[in-house]
């Protein structure tokens, strides 16, 4: 399992392609340099995890359904709609994430890859600021969650 960390802003070139940051490059181990991406389902923005990552991650999910029940079949088809295939070019690193994702969450020219353990979370510059807990409720969430 790869984990990535560090804040890079990046600004979309004018064929829309992001530029992913060297050193998110530089976490993977064995060369495999596809991502899967999708909205995150808690906050404002996209999740980008390693193929081998989401393969993980996906299977520990598929392994609590029962396809022959008709909820987990539903759960299991949003679960993967709108999951997208990225592969940054080997020249510059360039990915080109779908524009109905970026549009999901805003992407006007500039976006913040912000490393988060196992997956990278990309947002609208603009919105990740937004996103930022003051002191005051950080503490408090701390306190609540950790004790």
């Amino acid at each position: 399992m790869v984990n990535f960390f560090g804040e890079f802003t990046v600004k979309m070139d004018d064929k829309n392609r992001l530029v992913l940051p060297s050193s998110f490059k530089s976490f993977l181990k064995d060369g495999d340099m596809r991502f899967v991406v999708r909205k995150e389902i808690f906050s404002d923005c996209l999740e980008m995890f390693t193929f081998e990552d989401w393969n993980a991650e996906s299977e520990k999910i598929r392994a609590k359904l029962n396809m022959n029940n008709r909820e987990h079949a539903l759960l299991w088809r949003e679960y993967n709609r709108e999951v997208a295939l990225v592969t940054p070019d080997e020249k510059m690193g360039r990915i080109s994430i779908p524009k109905k994702l970026l549009e999901k969450i805003g992407v006007v020219k500039e976006v913040v890859f912000v490393g988060i353990g196992n997956k990278i979370e990309v947002w609208a510059s603009e919105k990740y600021q937004n996103s930022k807990l003051s002191d005051n409720d950080y503490l408090s969430l701390l306190e609540k969650i950790l004790g």
